[in-house]
């Protein structure tokens, strides 16, 4: 780490060998959210700005290398002391292999602490990780799958829209990267207050359930490869494929230069968007 302020690090590393399409600088924040910085793959430094003096951050660095994600490689820094300690791991850890993320998130306990006639309020516990988005799935009163997406950051939602003295099934995803982790999932009366969790065996909140669940969730529409067949300096052109079912609509959601996430709505027949 050559340059530490009282609020910023400025981060450097190498390449030794080959090259990366992007990075991912990847930290908590003095309250201890996720904070994840995407560089170009020819950046080799960053300032992290808008951190608390005299504290020590982490900060974990990936390389992204078409769809697989390589590293990390980590370094300690303590705000305004410009004392910091890096955790070596070999720079050939940022080469083409496989190489698997440090540890995988979990789901924990699903429940609905506030029931009233037209909603359910629904939390959740994430006992180990973190995810990049939340998926809560149900079908509505005439039978309609619905789906509702949240970031990363929630542990709670609020389902409006619901009908009286309605029973409803609640699914819960977890989204890593590309991969859905669960389902937990839960029963509720609306008007009633009442509520049933249903929890599953550990096991079944992996990446991979060994047996499918008593009670399957809505059928589900599948998405296949998601590609970016034109890049300008200023402009992505992104394509996927559906090769199972239909959606509704798509949602494209990235962060801009300054940070600030942003959010494109398109129609469910839509295959392409240029992101300007």
């Amino acid at each position: 780490v050559p340059h530490v302020t009282p609020d910023s690090v400025q981060l450097e590393w190498s390449v030794p060998e080959g090259t990366f399409d992007s990075f991912t600088v990847q930290y908590r924040d003095a309250q201890g959210q996720p904070q994840v910085l995407p560089l170009d793959g020819g950046s080799r430094s960053v300032t992290v700005p808008g951190l608390s003096p005299s504290r020590r951050y982490k900060f974990n660095l990936y390389g992204v290398w078409g769809r697989k994600r390589l590293g990390p490689v980590s370094t300690d820094a303590v705000t305004g002391e410009g004392v910091c300690g890096l955790h070596l791991c070999p720079l050939w850890a940022l080469a083409p292999q496989e190489e698997e993320p440090p540890s995988q998130p979990r789901l924990g306990e699903l429940t609905a602490p506030h029931v009233t006639s037209d909603s359910v309020q629904l939390e959740w516990s994430v006992p180990e990780g973190t995810f990049d988005s939340f998926t809560v799935q149900y079908r509505d009163a005439q039978g309609q799958p619905e789906s509702l997406l949240v970031d990363g950051g929630s542990h709670t939602v609020t389902v409006p829209g619901l009908s009286p003295s309605h029973r409803y099934n609640f699914y819960l995803y977890g989204m890593l990267g590309q991969k859905r982790v669960g389902p937990i999932s839960l029963d509720t009366i609306t008007g009633e207050g009442l509520c049933r969790i249903r929890p599953g065996p550990l096991w079944a909140l992996g990446l991979e359930s060994p047996t499918p669940p008593k009670e399957e969730p809505p059928s589900q529409p599948r998405l296949g490869e998601l590609t970016a067949p034109h890049v300008t300096p200023d402009s992505v052109q992104l394509e996927w494929s559906v090769p199972e079912g239909t959606f509704d609509s798509f949602t494209v959601q990235y962060k801009d230069a300054q940070g600030q996430p942003q959010v494109l709505p398109l129609a469910g027949g839509s295959r392409t968007v240029t992101v300007p």
